[in-house]
């Protein structure tokens, strides 16, 4: 058996790795490890097989269905142990001297990110930073940005172009996200079509968001640079209302890609000419963010960079490098 202790390079090996290598380790189940530190299976075993070429040696043996250590893998597991707890009592200290055992961050965010990848980067930073509130407050763009003006929120993650831009707002771009039109999947027939343009949705019956709502805006706009006014089946709706009226086949819905995520019922179809909006993250100029929401930020950007990396975030959601 190798000495795992005299030959890791351990600044190589990730703090990430060993706690995915724990995990699997104590559930002997790479699906229940996966779930217990909220990551995609095949990013966990894609990770575990990178520590495994890393340290030149299998750690799990997978005979018959069966996960059991290997010698070097009962040989590393410990220390993993100590590792992972050293870190966590840094990490707590420095969040402790930098006055994040408690705190608070208020975030606004559009309906379709809450829908999607929010959640995970919440769940992160609520496991890194247990003591720091969490309060989310879901609107369209402008209500968000109204609430940052009156010093309702911290961090507010809106969509650009805004209009008239507010010069009392910092804006960091962030993600790309694509438009796609959502209709219910058994309508689709047993040929998918790969695109629709945009002036086929003359003929198609919308379920259209209320007033105010920035995809309401960004839809009409482009059906009247497709030079026609579109005929509404129900309007009104908030993001989940919409997405049920389309599965039950009220009419169809332009919406960002991301929130067809778990809905088997709905099948998204992108559009030519293609429609994508920039999502950003605003504070206000004049106010400097609590450590807390630099924390958050922080805490988001390692997300997104993190699963752009490994290929998990949604379909037609792209994040923009940060200079």
């Amino acid at each position: 058996m190798r000495a795992i202790s005299h030959h890791v390079r351990w600044g190589i090996v990730q703090l990430q790795q060993l706690a995915y290598f724990v995990a699997v380790a104590e559930t002997r189940h790479f699906t229940q490890a996966a779930e217990r530190v909220r990551v995609a299976q095949p990013s966990l075993s894609k990770q575990i097989k990178a520590l495994e070429t890393e340290l030149g040696a299998p750690l799990f043996s997978r005979a018959r269905g069966n996960v059991t250590l290997t010698p070097e893998g009962e040989a590393l597991l410990p220390l993993a142990r100590r590792m992972l707890t050293d870190a966590e009592t840094a990490r707590r200290e420095i969040a402790e001297l930098a006055g994040l055992r408690r705190g608070r961050v208020r975030l606004g965010a559009t309906p379709s990110l809450c829908a999607g990848l929010l959640a995970d980067a919440l769940a992160r930073f609520h496991l890194d930073y247990p003591g720091v509130e969490l309060e989310v407050e879901e609107g369209g763009s402008r209500d968000l940005v109204r609430a940052l003006a009156r010093g309702q929120l911290d961090l507010a993650l809106i969509i650009l172009p805004l209009q008239g831009d507010d010069p009392a707002l910092v804006t960091e771009e962030i993600l790309r996200e694509s438009l796609v039109v959502a209709a219910p999947a058994h309508l689709a027939g047993p040929v998918r079509r790969p695109y629709l343009r945009m002036a086929e949705l003359r003929r198609r019956p919308l379920v259209m968001f209320r007033r105010g709502y920035d995809l309401r805006e960004a839809t009409l706009n482009a059906c009247r640079v497709a030079g026609f006014e579109p005929r509404f089946a129900v309007e009104g709706g908030e993001m989940d209302a919409v997405l049920r009226f389309v599965e039950a086949g009220l009419g169809v819905a332009v919406v960002p890609s991301m929130v067809l995520d778990g809905r088997p019922g709905l099948i998204g179809t992108p559009l030519l000419p293609g429609l994508q909006r920039t999502v950003a993250l605003a504070h206000r100029k004049d106010v400097r963010p609590t450590r807390a929401a630099e924390a958050f930020r922080a805490t988001l950007l390692a997300f997104l960079a993190e699963a752009t990396q490994e290929g998990t975030l949604p379909d037609g959601v792209e994040a923009l490098p940060q200079v």
